[in-house]
């Protein structure tokens, strides 16, 4: 648990009732950013069911940030890459603007990773330059920058791609 301005907020696994919010936490993040367009999660087939899509994946999970009135604010997954042995994928990292400053996107990785250290050597994630603050966070944590993406990469769109050792 940690506090957002004045709330605490919890961190755990999605529950299919939260399908929905971070479906729609994830399209407005991307359309704040004109990125709702193809080669972005803002069109994968999974993003109404996540729930369901991560439990049926072997070793990935999906977590939500929930507010004092059980509100999702934030979400973080971690899945396999593509048949690459063990490297995972850290996706869609997203939060509401109104959580954002308040060091959530800090707590989900992290909650991601320990998970992800369990299971595999790299994790590796896909971004875009323009989103900054996120590729400010992703070194911070020790992600190093790859000049280019890892073959099997489902996201034309991105332009910058992080691994890091777990």
């Amino acid at each position: 648990m940690m506090k957002m301005r004045d709330e605490t907020v919890l961190i755990r696994e999605i529950e299919e009732k939260d399908n929905q919010t971070i479906e729609e936490i994830i399209k407005t993040s991307l359309e704040s950013f004109n990125l709702n367009i193809p080669g972005t999660a803002y069109f994968d087939p999974q993003l109404s069911s996540l729930a369901q899509f991560y439990k049926e994946q072997y070793n990935a999970k999906y977590w939500v940030a929930v507010n004092d009135q059980d509100e999702v604010v934030g979400g973080v997954g971690i899945a396999p890459f593509g048949q690459k042995r063990g490297i995972c994928e850290l996706q869609k990292l997203y939060i509401t603007p109104e959580a954002q400053g308040t060091g959530l996107s800090k707590q989900l990785m992290n909650a991601a990773l320990d998970f992800a250290k369990k299971h595999y050597t790299h994790c590796y994630l896909e971004t875009l330059k323009k989103l900054e603050v996120a590729n400010l966070l992703y070194t911070k944590l020790g992600f190093k920058q790859l000049e280019r993406p890892l073959d099997g990469s489902e996201h034309g769109a991105m332009d910058a791609w992080y691994i890091k050792e777990l």
